[in-house]
């Protein structure tokens, strides 16, 4: 989507040739300012990998033509990578002997920071995060993930989380006129829309990450990690509360019990009309509305209702946070870039882009105007991630969660369910 390196524009040249050599313009006067590619005492490139779709090409360009001019000595070489594969490309990058082919900057997955940081070839950023980039107010679901053992290696780019879209037109039609501010409330409203006509909520049974939310909302976890040593914790009451309030949830539609929300999509279900709710990103409506242009207009966002009203529940964040690779041969240089990236200017301008939430609560204003993010900024401040284990992934793929909630909601015995799982999160975070 992206344009990778691209030559100099003339344009660009000129204006460095202004700043750097007061109008000079012979070859030899060129040389001297250091103006040449390839002259060590000029001009560095610092190489960024930024993430297919994470910004518009609009957004990276306006960025780096901004970062270039303010800073005549640097020129930013944006190379977009895709996330199919991106695990190994990064590990590669940073287990290099050589340095050679190492990028300068990444964007990873807020989650993925932990196991790019097992591997040791990161920067620690801790001093920059508290002397320069006021990471007191980052949002936890990006900070937490990016610091390891007390020192910050991922810096916060953005965020999104889930909320509840809605129908309004359903919402209307059941006579609902405010919106749920508690979960009582929102179960009540819910059994309300629900009926033989239409789903209350379309929430399928193996939505594992709004199961997260609700079990943080109780104050339990998916594990917890003492000393290096991780334990699987869905049994714990906090957890089993959780799950319960889910089962509660989703008996109010016809969401399957053994599949999750990609099988079958649930904004295709949506699409059809007769769903009063899901559980998404408010970017999900676009793709509903093309879908089925007859919808536009009618939908909105509230944040996912917790159990005090004025306090929205606890939601997964997922995102971006950016790293500095040990070997970067311009790590200085990208440090700069990470701090311009993660400031206010450029947060502000990102967030009111993509529609994403910013870095810091203290920034969630710049998307007051747009309710979708307004939405996901309301709930963002209790986000979190998943547990910080180097090893989380491996219970990702094997997932034992899924296993854990179609048992309870076919009508397994919860505590004993649980009990299974978390013994299998256990095993797969062992270090062996």
């Amino acid at each position: 989507m992206y344009c990778r390196a691209r030559t100099t524009e003339v344009t660009s040249v000129n204006n460095r040739i202004i700043a750097g050599c007061t109008a000079l313009v012979s070859l030899a006067v060129l040389t001297g300012c250091g103006l040449l590619p390839g002259n060590s005492s000029g001009t560095k490139t610092v190489t960024v990998w930024l993430m297919k779709d994470s910004a518009t090409d609009d957004f990276v360009q306006r960025f780096k033509k901004a970062y270039e001019t303010e800073h005549g000595d640097i020129r930013l070489d944006i190379r977009i990578q895709e996330w199919a594969g991106i695990g190994g490309k990064v590990t590669a990058a940073l287990k290099s002997k050589d340095g050679k082919g190492v990028p300068d900057l990444i964007e990873v997955g807020n989650t993925q920071v932990a196991q790019y940081a097992d591997s040791g070839g990161l920067r620690d950023l801790t001093l920059e995060s508290l002397r320069d980039l006021g990471s007191d107010d980052w949002l936890a679901g990006l900070a937490d993930p990016g610091a390891i053992d007390g020192a910050q290696f991922g810096i916060p780019w953005y965020a999104a989380n889930r909320v509840v879209i809605y129908d309004k037109q359903l919402f209307e039609q059941a006579g609902i006129k405010h919106l749920p501010k508690t979960r009582e409330e929102w179960l009540q409203d819910t059994a309300d829309l629900n009926g033989a006509q239409r789903q209350g909520i379309y929430l399928a049974g193996q939505d594992w990450y709004t199961l997260s939310g609700f079990i943080w909302e109780e104050g339990g976890d998916l594990a917890e990690g003492s000393g290096g040593n991780w334990t699987g914790t869905l049994n714990s009451p906090a957890a089993l509360r959780g799950m319960e309030f889910y089962k509660r949830l989703q008996a109010l539609g016809r969401g399957p019990k053994t599949a999750d929300e990609a099988h079958p999509f649930q904004y295709e279900v949506f699409a059809k009309g007769d769903v009063a709710q899901i559980i998404a990103t408010p970017g999900t409506v676009k793709t509903i509305e093309k879908l089925n242009p007859s919808m536009k207009g009618r939908l909105g966002y509230f944040p996912i209702p917790g159990k005090r009203a004025g306090k929205p529940s606890a939601v997964f964040i997922g995102g971006s946070d950016l790293v500095v690779p040990d070997k970067a041969p311009q790590g200085d240089a990208a440090v700069k870039v990470v701090e311009a990236l993660a400031g206010v200017k450029w947060q502000t301008d990102l967030a009111r882009t993509m529609s994403y939430v910013p870095n810091k609560s203290s920034l969630a204003r710049a998307v007051a105007d747009d309710p979708g993010a307004a939405a996901m900024a309301a709930a963002a401040a209790r986000g979190r991630a998943t547990p910080n284990s180097p090893r989380w992934a491996a219970v990702e793929a094997d997932n034992p969660i899924k296993a854990y909630m179609t048992e309870v909601l076919i009508g397994g015995d919860p505590e004993k369910a649980a009990k299974t799982a978390s013994a299998r999160i256990t095993e797969l975070l062992a270090d062996y």
